[in-house]
């Protein structure tokens, strides 16, 4: 009998990757808390709900254009159930416009103090060191480090607020560098060597705090426009993100919304990834749909030995 094509959301293409990797699934992760907003991270899925402050942004849905609009959406997320609000002032789209230290600060930081008296942890979406020391200085919580720094100061300067961070793989400097990847065979042991290496720099600095996330095509989607050749990657990389486990820390990963699959249904497309992403035990599943993708984290809620 001639089987047809491999499809990835298939028994026939996990099964095999889910024996040779069996210890990764299993593997443990460290756990922490964040007592000044009362926020506990275990081994188990959370929800990072998204706010675009840039007007160029892509998904519209999550742009909020002024500072009432933004708090609005970050308590209505919390509501939702998300347990960190992450903020950026940045698209890390092809062609968008650069956003200086201070054109971010100048977005950033009055959402970012309304929504910390609230007792929200908040994270800021940045790769900029002066952006991220005025952030956490407002009272961010969190750093989502869209970009390369291996300067233990750095770290140290996170530490010192008792923040955490997520360490982003991007094959250039930052989100906004547009270099190619590497090839689809290489992708995996390139994420791993990076976050491994980062994850080292930052802990020996006194970040006790620390998500690593493969990237999902931040600063190379240039080479990946929307496409099955995108999508692919894009479930692929979400269903082998439970591999980074091994590093011991909890694993993040951006939910993709690809136009090209779901058409007039973008808006479905979260929570679709959401499930896949549920699949690879990632602990952090950072979406701009919250009310849509929390109820496939609830189901971590339902119990086996249910009568």
């Amino acid at each position: 009998m001639e089987c047809g094509p491999l499809s990835l959301i298939s028994p026939d293409f996990l099964l095999p990757i889910w024996e040779e990797h069996r210890d990764a699934i299993t593997a443990p992760v460290r756990a922490f808390d964040f007592p000044a907003f009362g926020q506990s991270f275990t081994d188990q899925a959370y929800q990072m709900g998204v706010i675009n402050l840039s007007k160029d942004s892509s998904y519209r849905e999550s742009l909020s254009l002024s500072v009432q609009q933004a708090v609005r959406r970050g308590k209505r997320m919390a509501l939702d159930g998300c347990s960190i609000i992450d903020i950026g002032a940045e698209s890390t789209g092809v062609g968008t416009a650069r956003v200086n230290a201070d054109g971010q600060n100048s977005i950033l930081l009055p959402v970012i103090r309304e929504l910390a008296a609230e007792k929200i942890l908040v994270s800021v979406d940045t790769y900029l060191p002066d952006v991220v020391e005025a952030s956490l200085e407002a009272g961010a919580g969190v750093v989502n480090l869209t970009g390369r720094n291996d300067d233990p100061a750095f770290y140290r300067m996170i530490a010192k607020h008792d923040a955490g961070v997520i360490l982003c793989y991007t094959p250039g400097e930052h989100g906004r560098s547009e270099v190619d990847p590497p090839t689809r065979d290489e992708l995996i042991e390139a994420q791993m060597d990076y976050l491994r290496r980062a994850a080292e720099i930052a802990a020996a600095a006194g970040v006790e705090r620390i998500w690593v996330d493969p990237g999902m095509g931040i600063g190379y989607y240039h080479a990946l426009p929307d496409g099955p050749r995108r999508i692919r990657h894009q479930v692929e990389n979400t269903l082998q993100a439970f591999r980074f486990r091994t590093l011991g820390w909890p694993v993040c990963i951006t939910m993709a919304s690809p136009v090209a699959m779901f058409g007039e249904e973008v808006r479905s497309a979260e929570t679709c990834f959401a499930t896949l992403a549920m699949l690879s035990k990632v602990n952090l599943i950072r979406s701009h749909e919250a009310g849509r993708v929390q109820p496939v984290l609830d189901t971590q809620d339902i119990r086996l030995d249910l009568a």
